[in-house]
């Protein structure tokens, strides 16, 4: 066993996945010479409160039931840290976003102030929205940035956060990376053709697609009244579930789109990549990103992008008008702008040498900055080797 030993404290893990849970998975499998175990709420009482994922040790707490166990996780998780802290002497701990096991981390550094605190923000949601949610634990919330030893962090958007929020400490910025082979896969002729099939898409038709939760800050409603400017040959496939989807099917239902929109609920991942090869252009106008994982799978694909550059979205979408001194890689519209959304989209079905030339430029870029490889050599170069070679601030 390793004398370099890391606790990581996550809200979720495997089988519940999002970008963090990923993130943590494909670090941590592609890192050597480090032993990584993780407290996590339960979520589930079919699972093991103990048990080996990939090369991390998961210690599971609650009963089964997902909001009582964040909470769990939360005000009681630290805990469950000290105990294990004494079987194994970690010289770090990690927090996986500021959320749930983001506060357990930070009552585990306040009681164990000799070790090194790493916490990686990832968050996706407005900071407004945030803001309100914590409202009421402002100052514990607060706590979990002044604490840190190191903060990495998927985009430039998110480290201004951390300074806004207090955060002393160095802070690196290491975006998320694509599943270079999952979306770089070729699919033969006619499993092409039999999807297409599966929605009469014709030689006239276009596709825009989405992928990613129906909720509020996709502002998958701007996509779908972006139709109402466009020819009836355009239409849309939506890739995902969420809360809005009800209200969104209405407004199908109200503008008279219900032969252009396809809601294809939840796709495996692992599929998503051959609805993207039948699709023409990628929309996602959202109203915030942390980072925005699905605008570069599309780019790895060869798909125009079209979306706005809030958030994280802002360090690798940039716009011939927007962004004149960078080489292009997408269109931007601003937030609330269905008709910016309609004049992008015409635009790259106009000209398609131009639409040619930034996809091959937006798929290079992704290739060569977000590749998971490159990405967890710099974790262990930048972020866990500096914690295990200092001394933590007290």
């Amino acid at each position: 066993m390793s004398n370099k030993r890391i606790l990581i404290f996550s809200t979720a893990y495997y089988p519940f996945v999002g970008g963090a849970e990923v993130a943590i998975k494909e670090i941590t499998d592609r890192t050597s010479g480090i032993d990584f175990h993780m407290l996590t709420a339960r979520m589930d009482r079919t699972l093991s409160k103990k048990e080996k994922i990939g090369n991390i040790l998961v210690h599971r707490i609650g009963f089964g039931i997902p909001k009582i166990d964040k909470l769990c996780l939360a005000f009681f998780g630290f805990f469950y840290a000290q105990r294990l802290q004494k079987q194994n002497k970690y010289s770090v701990v990690w927090a996986m976003m500021a959320s749930y096991g983001g506060f357990a981390a930070s009552k585990f550094k306040f009681l164990n102030p000799e070790i090194n605190f790493l916490l990686t923000l990832q968050e996706g949601d407005s900071l407004d929205y945030i803001a309100k949610r914590t409202y009421f634990v402002k100052k514990q919330f607060k706590d979990i940035f002044i604490r840190a030893d190191k903060i990495q962090c998927i985009s430039t958007y998110l480290a201004e956060w951390a300074k806004m929020m207090g955060a002393r400490c160095s802070i690196e910025v290491i975006p998320n990376g694509v599943d270079i082979k999952n979306f770089s896969q070729e699919y033969s002729e006619k499993e092409l053709s039999d999807l297409k099939l599966k929605f009469n898409k014709t030689l006239e038709d276009k596709f825009l697609i989405h992928t990613g939760r129906l909720t509020y800050k996709n502002a998958v409603d701007d996509l779908i009244q972006a139709l109402i400017y466009l020819p009836e040959s355009i239409k849309i496939l939506l890739v995902g579930k969420g809360e809005d989807e009800e209200k969104l099917r209405a407004i199908v239902q109200e503008k008279g789109l219900k032969n252009r929109v396809y809601f294809l609920g939840f796709i495996d991942h692992k599929e998503i990549p051959q609805y993207l090869r039948i699709s023409d252009i990628f929309v996602r106008a959202s109203l915030s990103e942390g980072l925005g994982n699905s605008f570069l799978e599309a780019m790895l694909t060869s798909l125009p992008v079209i979306a706005t550059q809030e958030g994280g979205i802002v360090d690798f979408l940039f716009d011939e008008k927007r962004n004149p001194n960078k080489e292009v890689t997408g269109w931007a519209v601003d937030s609330r702008s269905p008709e910016q959304i309609a004049e992008a989209v015409k635009c790259i079905l106009s000209n398609s040498e131009k639409a040619k030339k930034v996809t091959d430029t937006a798929k290079k870029m992704v290739l060569e900055k977000y590749n998971w490889d490159i990405l967890a050599k710099e974790m262990q170069e930048k972020v866990f080797n500096k914690l295990f070679g200092s001394r933590a601030s007290k």
